[in-house]
């Protein structure tokens, strides 16, 4: 039997060229520029979505905007008041128009949007990265492990989120950071379950097995093997639910659950326009709209990235 040659790094990434280039060669017609990765298939058929790829840009733009809205806001969201045109409607001074306090409304929805954005992105993450976990154990280990965790997301999704919201708030008290985490419990069970139905599948493929006849810990199984497997899955849910969540932080903020006044946050903004939503509708009508336009850009982004990720599900 011949002696096992240990290759360097370098030797290693020399043998993979020459291995590829000799593919390359075998296939005629075919150049290496030709041979396409993963990354470039992903990105050749979103970019063949034009609806998805205008939602990408709108959310792109919607997040710098966002970053730096304080400091390209015209007036001062909370201190600027024009007692002289109360509840005005829009003009080339006040592009949305002014509320009944005499502030400026497009000041307030630029800064509006940072708060809203980092209220659905944040309740989002915290609920996917214990989804996540929850997911992964119960689907690796099944038995009680699996018994325990799905009845306590049956538990979960036995009540509408927004009522588990409103519930959850109402134990831990009014403010952003509480709805935050209020809107993240009810993301929890979605995404465990998600991650346990990728998880049954992707344990019983032959990969798997290979990891554990070579001693694997499960850690290492559950996070370097099974994990990046759910990636796409998480990817795609991740984004349609931060529109959920915004709706949901927004819905919060509306029944006085959420950020208080003066806080420009979209749906405390639309609580406090009711009073003057008849002779003033430019009050309420911009916030709204942003509201509808950035849930519809995640939406309409994540079945996008759904149908580019996995074309045989599209249609």
């Amino acid at each position: 039997m011949p002696p096992l040659i240990r290759l360097s790094g370098i030797s290693k990434v020399r043998l993979l060229n020459w291995r590829r280039q000799a593919v390359i060669n075998a296939m005629p017609g075919v150049k290496a520029g030709q041979i396409r990765t993963p990354w470039h298939e992903f990105w050749r058929r979103f970019r063949g979505q034009p609806v998805a790829m205008g939602a990408g840009i709108f959310v792109l733009l919607l997040i710098a905007v966002a970053i730096v809205a304080p400091w390209i806001a015209p007036f001062d969201a909370e201190n600027y008041f024009d007692y002289d045109r109360l509840n005005d409607g829009p003009s080339m001074m006040h592009w949305f128009g002014v509320d009944s306090l005499g502030r400026d409304i497009f000041s307030r929805v630029l800064v509006g949007a940072q708060i809203s954005l980092a209220a659905g992105v944040l309740a989002v993450l915290i609920g996917a990265a214990i989804g996540t976990v929850l997911g992964l154990l119960a689907g690796y280990y099944e038995g009680w492990w699996d018994r325990i965790i799905m009845r306590i997301c049956d538990v979960l999704f036995a009540f509408p989120g927004i009522l588990l919201a409103i519930a959850v708030v109402a134990v831990m008290g009014s403010g952003m950071s509480n709805v935050i985490i209020a809107v993240a419990i009810f993301s929890i069970p979605a995404f465990a379950r998600l991650v346990r139905g990728n998880t049954l599948v992707l344990k019983q493929q032959t990969f798997i097995e290979s990891a554990r006849s070579i001693g694997a810990s499960d850690a290492n199984i559950l996070f370097n093997h099974i994990l990046p497997g759910t990636v796409s899955s998480i990817v795609v849910y991740f984004t349609m639910r931060i529109g959920v969540s915004i709706i949901s932080a927004a819905s919060l903020s509306f029944l006085g659950l959420g950020a208080q006044p003066p806080t420009p946050e979209w749906g405390a903004m639309l609580n406090e326009a009711r009073a003057d939503m008849v002779m003033a509708p430019h009050v309420a009508l911009f916030p709204a709209i942003a509201i509808f336009l950035t849930v519809l850009a995640f939406n309409l982004l994540g079945d996008g990235l759904r149908d580019a990720l996995d074309p045989k599900i599209k249609g």
